[in-house]
């Protein structure tokens, strides 16, 4: 039926209030989510939302158990660090959280394709995501991601960056962090693994339930292959921190 102006501004009212409270409570959560951010410069690494969602999942629709084994940095395998920053992140020990020139090549590359298909997250934004945000795609989602990317660059180092990103990544169905990884595909500590075994995580990381070395699909193979051909190149002249 129509609605009369009088109708119809009571109701723009009414959304127009809605909308600044969910503003309101978006933004005192990430205030709370940043002022949490420099506690995370130390410490064991914490449980991300992604495998808290998992669990909550599983306890409805049941899976795999959750495995997670984290481990210091420097008890992972320096031929995966190299291999994760290769695949995900190439300049991550110099960008400043985003990499402009990645986001430009992806946002013209899913314009002709008429869909999403690069993304080009950081491996800090990456982190962003999983300790802090939930697995849905919403603007207020992305927003939230881009800010507390931010304050992960300003407080944490580089190293410890990528130790968290390290041990809550997702490498498979319920299966979280290089050690748990390691483990579960290859029976060895994340410290011990060859350079293939490097380069199969890291190629596992785009889509960790569909390309994994179990599934071994075409894609992880092919993927796997450019990653080790990266690692070969660089292997003698790049800086990949301590």
């Amino acid at each position: 039926h129509p609605r009369t102006p009088r109708e119809l501004m009571r109701l723009l009212r009414l959304l127009s209030g809605l909308v600044l409270a969910a503003v309101a409570v978006d933004l005192t959560v990430l205030a709370l989510r940043w002022a949490a951010v420099p506690h995370l410069a130390q410490g064991p690494v914490p449980r991300s939302r992604f495998m808290a969602a998992y669990l909550r999942k599983r306890a409805r629709h049941g899976g795999p158990p959750l495995r997670w084994r984290p481990v210091p940095l420097a008890a992972i395998a320096p031929a995966l660090r190299r291999a994760v920053i290769l695949g995900e992140d190439a300049t991550f020990y110099s960008n400043d959280g985003f990499d402009i020139g990645a986001i430009l090549w992806a946002a013209r590359y899913d314009w002709h394709a008429g869909h999403i298909v690069y993304g080009a997250s950081t491996i800090t934004q990456q982190t962003a995501k999983n300790l802090f945000l939930d697995p849905s795609r919403t603007f207020f989602r992305k927003a939230n991601e881009a800010l507390l990317t931010i304050a992960l660059t300003h407080y944490l180092r580089k190293d410890r960056i990528l130790d968290i990103y390290l041990n809550d990544a997702q490498f498979g169905r319920g299966l979280y962090g290089a050690g748990a990884a390691a483990r579960y595909y290859f029976h060895e500590s994340a410290a011990h693994l060859t350079v293939r075994q490097a380069a199969e995580l890291a190629a596992t990381l785009p889509d960790p339930l569909g390309a994994n070395p179990a599934t071994r699909s075409r894609y992880f193979r092919e993927r796997t292959a450019k990653i080790l051909r990266l690692l070969r190149a660089t292997a003698l002249h790049h800086h990949w921190g301590s």
